[in-house]
């Protein structure tokens, strides 16, 4: 049996809901936002920065409607937030 990795995927909450972080690339490329550990996602975002596990499956099919295609695992810096989101 595969075992399936789970991301750990910042989100944004609002009046219940989580959405989906994301992120731009220096090109200007929108990309999902995952990281391989909570300490990870912590050390770039900060300890209070909500978040919650999804498989990258799960991850590529919320974000497909944004056309967003490409999953940044572990970045060092984030810059730029991309505007919109998916709920969670």
């Amino acid at each position: 049996m595969d075992t399936v990795s789970l991301l750990v995927v910042p989100v944004r909450t609002r009046s219940g809901i989580a959405s989906i972080q994301c992120g731009r690339l220096p090109t200007g490329q929108p990309v999902g936002v995952a990281f391989t550990s909570e300490g990870r996602l912590a050390s770039v975002m900060g300890a209070g920065q909500p978040w919650i596990r999804l498989s990258e499956p799960a991850m590529r099919e919320m974000l497909e409607p944004l056309g967003v295609t490409r999953i940044q695992v572990d970045p060092g810096l984030l810059a730029t937030h991309f505007p919109s989101s998916v709920p969670a």
